[in-house]
């Protein structure tokens, strides 16, 4: 069974303190929130009907970029060794306050996944495998020091802490180079998460940035990195072995690859799919197709 991360928040105000004896942090109050997970810290007592199983964590503080460079502790913990399509109960913190408890369901095994009928049933009951994210949060997070982010994340806590809540950046998330996209979002993999992949049932999930197109300011060099991992990882998943496993493959990223709508700005250019000076194309007539190559199947 793939791992759930689980990350939570705890917020640090400029005013009215709360001194916590013997703890690495001061809050204002302590009870965590913002919490979600995502396939892939603090303490976090888990089981199937009693929270029997306790996993622990690491925190990193995150400041934001604004004029108050506002601190917040982030705790990030993995829950390892879960089993298969079995529903588990959780809540997280420590001695000094938890949160509510939350339930998860762990997807089925293996790869064949009955679709229509399976889809349409979950649907009805409202249950969902996994909830996929595409970008532009709060419109933004770091608006007014980051609070609106705040509001945000306890927004979609409901959801986002019993479905995996998967994410890939948008361009209203650029702000100081991403931060608080790869600070308050973990995703299974590097550069802060701004690409990675992962699967479920018979889908190759690929998740990429198309920002990093745009915003050179930030540099070059993620745009080689991204391009030179998704070649790679297209041709895994490509492999004989794995596409008879999955054969279905799906690619999300924020800006579309073609866009005809002429009174939008954003269409005034298609980095994503033309490249940067010819270089990196995801998409063309005149270069090699990345996704064609390995997705014409």
């Amino acid at each position: 069974m793939q791992f759930f991360v689980l990350l939570l928040m705890i917020g640090i105000a400029r005013a009215k303190l709360v001194v916590v004896p013997d703890a690495h942090y001061y809050c204002a109050y302590c009870q965590p929130e913002q919490i979600h997970i995502a396939f892939g810290d603090s303490v976090v007592e888990y089981g199937e009907t009693l929270m029997d199983q306790t996993a622990y964590g690491a925190a990193t503080i995150f400041v934001d970029g604004g004029t108050e460079h506002r601190k917040q502790w982030i705790h990030r913990v993995t829950l390892e060794n879960l089993k298969f399509d079995t529903k588990y109960v959780y809540h997280v913190g420590s001695q000094y306050g938890w949160s509510e408890v939350y339930p998860f369901k762990t997807p089925p095994a293996g790869q064949d996944w009955v679709s229509m009928a399976y889809l349409q049933e979950e649907a009805e009951r409202g249950h969902f495998d996994v909830i996929l994210h595409v970008g532009d949060f709060a419109y933004d997070m770091d608006s007014d020091n980051a609070r609106v982010g705040d509001q945000f994340m306890r927004q979609i806590t409901p959801l986002a802490a019993s479905v995996p809540y998967m994410t890939c950046p948008g361009n209203h998330e650029q702000a100081y180079n991403f931060s608080n996209y790869a600070s308050r979002f973990s995703m299974p993999g590097h550069d802060s998460s701004l690409f990675y992949s992962f699967n479920l049932g018979p889908v190759h999930f690929v998740s990429i940035s198309t920002e990093v197109y745009y915003f050179l300011q930030y540099g070059a060099k993620l745009i080689a990195n991204q391009y030179e991992w998704l070649e790679n990882d297209l041709a895994t998943a490509n492999l004989p072995e794995n596409r008879s496993k999955r054969p279905w493959i799906v690619i999300m990223g924020h800006r579309p690859m073609y866009c005809s709508d002429l009174h939008d700005g954003d269409c005034l250019v298609e980095f994503t799919r033309t490249g940067v000076m010819g270089m990196f194309v995801l998409q063309g007539d005149t270069f090699i197709s990345i996704f064609s190559k390995f997705t014409s199947k």
